[in-house]
């Protein structure tokens, strides 16, 4: 098992950043379940148990930027056909150092396993957590490497009240370690405004590839 992966996004988290060479690094895959590629400033990380050879033939064949080959759809969809894996969105990474005392916020726990929201969370993540806020959740689980991540939602109906914001800062104060990471699809403009609006600070992208398709929340909020 490697950790590289868990001691790359430490340093990021530190602001420690990969040099912005115009390199892509091949790394071992940290377990079975995270398997992704990374993108920072000038800088990628292809994080899955292939043959670098393959993965630079491949990034060559797109013909895109080297900057750019990493997340470029034709280099993902090889990647996707090679390993059999499933992916959703390239995402913006976002983390935020934790804070003490208990969150601002008043929150229910909800421990029913079979929660639609519990579900899908175990299916990226470990140690999951989830809880409701006046039209509001928020999970947190261990992910990607180990990472403490947080999502949240918000009911269409319980927007313009500042939920969002108050969800991802709860975060905060209820991770169980020194940081907290989370994704957002760079099109949720709502989600990605949330995190930002609670400290969270961008540090990359990531296209996380799944062995499995998750099961399928519908919800009418949005998510980060």
């Amino acid at each position: 098992m490697s950790d590289e992966l868990a001691e790359l996004l430490r340093a990021a988290a530190r602001g420690d950043f990969p040099p912005p060479d115009g390199g892509t690094r091949v790394i071992a895959q940290p377990n079975g379940r995270d398997a992704g590629v990374f993108a920072f400033t000038a800088h990628s990380v292809v994080c899955a148990d292939e043959d670098p050879a393959w993965v630079r033939e491949r990034l060559a064949a797109t013909g895109a930027d080297p900057l750019a080959a990493a997340m470029h759809p034709v280099f993902l969809a090889a990647l996707l056909a090679r390993t059999g894996r499933v992916m959703d969105c390239v995402d913006l990474v976002s983390v935020a150092d934790a804070l003490p005392g208990v969150p601002g916020l008043a929150l229910r726990e909800i421990e029913d396993p079979d929660h639609p929201r519990v579900a899908r969370a175990r299916a990226y993540r470990d140690e999951v957590r989830v809880w409701e806020a006046g039209g509001g959740l928020l999970v947190l689980g261990r992910g990607v490497a180990g990472r403490w991540e947080a999502a949240i939602e918000v009911d269409e109906e319980a927007r313009g009240r500042g939920l969002g914001p108050a969800l991802a800062l709860a975060a905060r104060h209820l991770a169980p370690e020194s940081t907290v990471w989370a994704q957002q699809s760079p099109g949720n403009a709502r989600s990605v405004r949330a995190f930002q609006k609670a400290g969270f600070r961008p540090v990359g992208s990531e296209a996380l590839l799944s062995a499995a398709p998750p099961p399928p929340v519908r919800t009418s909020g949005h998510a980060g």
